[in-house]
C-alpha cells in the first residue's frame, strides 16, 4: 500500500486529533501543508506557535471571539487558531465544541487538532482524562517515535511514564523493545483511547535511518498481529524528505 500521507492517515476530511508523542504536531503541520483545499489548524491543549514560514493566517482570541475573528478573514486557505496564554511561546487550547462550530460553519475540509502533550518526549501513554478529543473527531492519528525503541523507559523519553510502563508491560528503566511499542499502538488504554467508532491510524515517526526502520517494522508487523481492526501502521520521516512516508506496513500486503 503507497498512497499521499494524507490518504494514508485517512485525514482529507472531517476533524482528524493526534495523540501521542514524537512529532504530532510537524505531522498535523505536513497534513494540512500538502492539503488542496481549505483547512484549519489547532488544539485542545496547549500549543507551540505555529512556524510563520509555514504561511498559515494566524488568529489568537479568547474562545468566545475566536469564530467572528476567524469569519472576518474570508476564504484563506491555511488558518491556525489558537485561545491566548500567558506562558511565553505558547497558546492555550481552544475548547472542544469551539472547534466543532468553527470547523462547520467556516467549512472548512480538514481540521487537524494535537489533542494531548507529550513535553517533546518520544513516547507516552494517556492518563485518565487524556486525550481531549471533540466528539465531531473523525480520524485518530496516533503517534509514536521510533527513537524511543532501543532507549530505557525513563523521563527523558516517555512522559506519563508510569502509564506507558503498565500499558507496555515494562518496567521502569528496562529497555523499550518493539514489542512496548506495540502493546502501546494496541491497546485501549494507550494510543488507541477514545478509539471506537473512529478511524485509528498509528504512526511511527523519526524513522531516519536503516535501523530504525527495522525496528519500526517489527513493532508495526507485532502490532499488526495483536489487533486485526488495525489495518496499517505508517512509517514516517519529516525532516529532510519531501516525501514523509518512509514505508507502510499493511495487513493487505502481508504486513509489508
Amino acid at each position: 500500500m503507497t498512497g499521499s500521507l494524507l490518504d494514508l492517515l485517512e485525514a482529507r476530511v472531517g476533524i482528524v486529533c493526534a495523540v501521542g508523542a514524537g512529532g504530532k504536531k510537524s505531522v498535523l503541520q505536513r497534513l494540512a501543508a500538502l492539503h488542496p483545499a481549505r483547512v484549519a489548524l489547532t488544539a485542545t491543549v496547549p500549543m507551540t506557535y505555529v512556524p510563520v514560514e509555514l504561511g498559515f493566517a494566524t488568529v489568537v482570541d479568547d474562545a468566545g471571539r475566536l469564530p467572528g475573528r476567524i469569519a472576518a478573514i474570508g476564504r484563506v486557505t491555511k488558518v491556525a487558531y489558537a485561545c491566548p496564554s500567558e506562558k511565553p511561546g505558547r497558546h492555550a487550547g481552544v475548547p472542544q465544541e469551539v472547534i466543532e462550530h468553527i470547523h462547520r460553519e467556516e467549512g472548512f475540509a480538514a481540521t487537524y487538532v494535537k489533542a494531548d502533550g507529550a513535553r517533546m518526549r518520544w513516547i507516552k501513554a494517556p492518563r485518565d482524562d487524556e486525550p481531549s478529543l471533540p466528539d465531531a473527531c473523525s480520524t485518530i492519528v496516533a503517534v509514536v517515535s521510533a527513537r524511543a525503541i532501543g532507549e530505557p523507559l525513563d523521563e527523558r523519553v516517555a512522559h506519563r511514564l508510569e502509564h506507558v510502563a503498565r500499558v507496555a508491560g515494562l518496567a521502569e528503566g528496562a529497555v523499550i523493545e518493539p514489542v512496548h511499542v506495540a502493546r502501546l499502538i494496541v491497546s485501549p488504554e494507550g494510543l488507541r483511547k477514545a478509539g471506537a467508532g473512529r478511524r485509528v491510524v498509528p504512526v511511527i515517526n523519526m524513522v531516519d535511518d536503516e535501523q530504525r526502520h527495522a525496528l519500526a517494522r517489527e513493532a508495526a508487523r507485532i502490532a499488526l498481529d495483536l489487533e486485526p481492526a488495525l489495518d496499517r501502521v505508517v512509517l514516517t520521516c519529516l525532516q529532510g524528505r519531501d516525501d514523509p512516508v518512509v514505508a507502510v506496513v499493511s495487513r493487505r500486503s502481508g504486513h509489508g
